[in-house]
């Protein structure tokens, strides 16, 4: 069964009555495929994350997640298939004055009854777990730090370990590299593809570098004003495609930069 299945999705932007940020979306993912969405700036990278996470909902079109349709279910029972997906956005949302075991055990809350939740505020419910998921992304000296105290590439890498953590079928990566070096991205694409593969579960990936994305993932997909430009397994994909993706905004290759520095990017930009 499909992870996902969109026939001629259109998200409209959120506030806006007309304007779409998504338009005639045609795109079926397996489960355990691993994807790299590619694209310039505002080409709907992010949008189509949210989306895929249940956050927006479509304006028109079809959307199924495993087999059904979110927004014809109840509230309850569509909670319940959010708990299947895992959203890292590019800023994860981690209380500055928490500490890191407490933020990446956080992952855990939607198995927790309320009392062991407010426990492990006080006391960590499982040190060690959240410890090894940081080692993973060579952060396991932060484990009792707090948050406020990391730099913008750690709290990166904290929120990504929260994914190991989390039971998630569908992984949702939104622009993991953009505060990290080359060393430390290959880590993490590296860590995010096995963690995914080990547990089965798709891997969806929005990235600027493009060549981590054709080094990394066997599927790109590229997005160019909210519209898919193409769906390809990475071999098919040439230069001159991405050269048109990018019109105007010439692709280099990641440079070394000092950890922590925005990492260079094919294509102008932060994320969407």
């Amino acid at each position: 069964m499909p992870t996902y299945q969109l026939q001629n999705l259109t998200v409209r932007h959120l506030g806006a009555s007309s304007a779409s940020a998504l338009q005639a979306i045609d795109l079926t993912i397996e489960q355990g495929e691993q994807v790299a969405l590619i694209g310039p700036s505002g080409a709907g990278k992010t949008t189509l994350l949210a989306t895929l996470s249940l956050s927006h909902k479509p304006a028109e079109g079809s959307f199924q997640a495993f087999g059904v349709d979110p927004w014809a279910l109840g509230e309850a029972a569509r909670h319940r298939l959010r708990a299947q997906l895992f959203l890292a956005p590019q800023t994860p949302p981690l209380p500055p004055r928490q500490r890191v075991v407490t933020a990446v055990l956080a992952a855990r809350l939607p198995q927790w009854s309320m009392w062991r939740a407010l426990a492990s505020l006080f006391k960590p419910a499982d040190p060690q777990a959240a410890w090894q998921a940081l080692s993973r992304f060579n952060l396991g000296d932060k484990l009792y730090s707090r948050v406020d105290r990391l730099s913008g590439g750690e709290r990166q890498r904290c929120g990504l370990a929260r994914l190991l953590l989390s039971p998630a079928k569908a992984l949702l990566v939104d622009e993991p590299l953009s505060a990290l070096d080359p060393a430390l991205s290959e880590l993490t694409l590296t860590t995010l593809r096995e963690e995914a593969g080990a547990r089965g579960a798709t891997l969806i990936c929005s990235l600027h570098q493009v060549d981590l994305a054709l080094s990394h993932f066997p599927r790109i997909v590229a997005l160019r004003d909210g519209r898919i430009e193409f769906d390809l397994p990475r071999a098919q994909v040439t230069p001159q495609m991405i050269a048109a993706l990018y019109q105007g905004e010439p692709p280099a290759a990641s440079k070394p930069q000092h950890d922590d520095a925005m990492a260079v990017k094919l294509g102008v930009g932060a994320c969407l």
